[in-house]
């Protein structure tokens, strides 16, 4: 264990607020919380969290840091992403240790965790010479009319157990080369992979001097999280979480007229036609309801498969979840590691205790695994069920799929849509017309909609986010950018009469 704390700073006991710099930690005045890894209950270190006045410290040099960098060319700014990215390259492989070691992912996805992050170093640096504007034709003679984009101010980053470092990347590169600061207020069950994030970016900002611009703040709900929701000096919050915390959020940031972006809980669907590829579609089911031990916001809990194909493709399913290696994710041969912590697996457990009382049946797994001790591990389970159940209607965070069978494509589009949720869906066809009635504007009501992939497993180059009760907000590519800036629209008259606008005349 020694050998993946060391290298990334980590102690017995660190610090739980900090900004940014080697010698800008704070003491920590809260209450120590000892952070156990999932994999065998074995506890790894602890953190002096933060509390109220060392918030407040925080948010002060937070907001000293804002009125210098963002002054600072968005070039500039970029070049201190890339120099965070190459910092996160020469420490992948330690850092997707610590991440396997506190969330419980095997080791390939804690290091694609941290590739994430270092690809969106490299989108953020491209993105700050592309923060463009528009031009517009104005109806006045000798008049020129644009808009122009401001950064915003600081943003609080609340980020969750499952992506204890990536999120914090799609949200804080994007962020910084807007021009504003990050005040990150990462899962209390992941603190270390957050403190290890700071540590290696210490040593860039302290050689330029950027205390304040990347903070963090580990703390309990009452001493930090609702302080920063309620906080009018974050004019932005980004919350990842589930949609019970993300209606907490939302209506804490509305109610001071701030601005949130709300990435929430999926109850995403693969819908299998008759026609499709069942090779590819049994891969990517397999991984999108397996991977991460179903602790993915993007993973597959409901499957709808065409009639006339049901029960052979349930039968190679079937076949398909009794070849995965659940135990150790450090070990190479394991494909599914331990749920977070043991109210996870009691959850996963009333769950299923629910999929049965209201009609599903368990055609596979759904035991608890006791193959290390102290870990939290669990099969992956099949259960066939209605997608009316009120249990289906819910996200469960755990390797739970839900078999549903359909007749024609239109019965099983609309009972896809028939969630509150809105994130990742996909559909399996050779069929274009399938293909593009899926995509159209009466096909998925998701924010992601594949066709012939998976639902997790996104790139950073699209906006990522979902409808409804996922809560609307969008993060990582494309232009998600503007949600951390402010838009200005200007309009110079360098004519010598000053007409109105819509013909209005009014004369002295």
């Amino acid at each position: 264990m020694q050998m993946v704390l060391q290298p990334l700073g980590i102690r017995p006991v660190n610090s739980g607020a900090g900004c940014g710099p080697t010698d800008g930690w704070l003491t920590g005045s809260g209450p120590e919380r000892v952070s156990f890894s999932p994999i065998d209950g074995q506890p790894i270190a602890a953190v002096r969290q933060a509390d109220g006045d060392d918030y407040e410290a925080v948010m002060a040099r937070a907001r000293e840091a804002f009125h210098r960098w963002r002054r600072v060319p968005a070039p500039r700014r970029g070049q201190i992403v890339r120099a965070m990215g190459d910092a996160l390259r020469s420490h992948k492989a330690e850092l997707g240790a610590l991440v396997t070691l506190e969330a419980g992912k095997i080791v390939a996805e804690g290091e694609g965790e941290v590739q994430e992050m270092i690809d969106m170093a490299d989108f953020a640096v491209g993105l700050s010479r592309q923060l463009y504007g528009k031009t517009m034709q104005s109806e006045r003679p000798d008049h020129r009319m644009y808009e122009q984009w401001h950064p915003l101010g600081a943003v609080g980053v609340v980020t969750a157990f499952n992506f204890p470092v990536a999120v914090w990347a799609w949200n804080a590169f994007l962020a910084a080369v807007c021009g504003d600061v990050v005040v990150w207020k990462p899962s209390s069950k992941t603190p270390l992979t957050a403190i290890a994030v700071h540590h290696l970016i210490a040593p860039i900002l302290e050689r330029h001097d950027l205390a304040g611009v990347f903070n963090l703040v580990i703390g309990q709900g009452s001493a930090v999280g609702e302080r920063m929701i309620s906080d009018p000096r974050l004019p932005l919050i980004s919350a990842t979480g589930s949609c019970r915390m993300g209606r907490q959020v939302g209506m804490a940031v509305a109610k001071r007229y701030g601005r949130s972006i709300l990435e929430l809980g999926g109850n995403n669907a693969v819908i299998v036609c008759a026609d499709a590829n069942q090779d590819l579609a049994l891969r990517a089911t397999l991984f999108g309801a397996v991977g991460t031990a179903g602790q993915r916001c993007t993973s597959t809990r409901r499957l709808f498969v065409q009639r006339s194909i049901h029960d052979a493709f349930v039968a190679k399913l079937v076949k398909a979840y009794d070849q995965v290696t659940i135990g150790d994710p450090r070990a190479a041969a394991t494909l599914m590691g331990p749920l977070i912590d043991g109210n996870a697996v009691d959850e996963m457990q009333s769950a299923l205790a629910a999929a049965r009382s209201q009609g599903g049946e368990v055609i596979y797994g759904g035991n608890r695994v006791d193959g290390v001790p102290g870990g939290f591990y669990v099969q992956p389970t099949l259960v066939a069920a209605a997608n009316d159940l009120p249990i289906v209607q819910a996200e469960t965070f755990a390797p739970i799929l839900y078999l549903i069978p359909f007749d024609d494509l239109e019965e099983a589009i609309a009972q896809h849509n028939d969630v509150p949720q809105g994130l990742s869906s996909a559909i399996f066809t050779e069929s274009l017309a399938n293909a593009e009635r899926f995509l159209s504007s009466a096909g998925s009501d998701c924010g992601i909609a594949n066709v012939n992939i998976g639902t997790s497993g996104a790139e950073i180059g699209g906006a990522f986010g979902g409808e409804k009760e996922t809560g609307g907000g969008r993060e990582a590519g494309s232009d998600a950018w503007k949600a951390y800036m402010r838009r200005q629209t200007n309009t110079i008259n360098y004519g010598r009469s000053l007409p109105l606008a819509q013909g209005i005349h009014f004369d002295i």
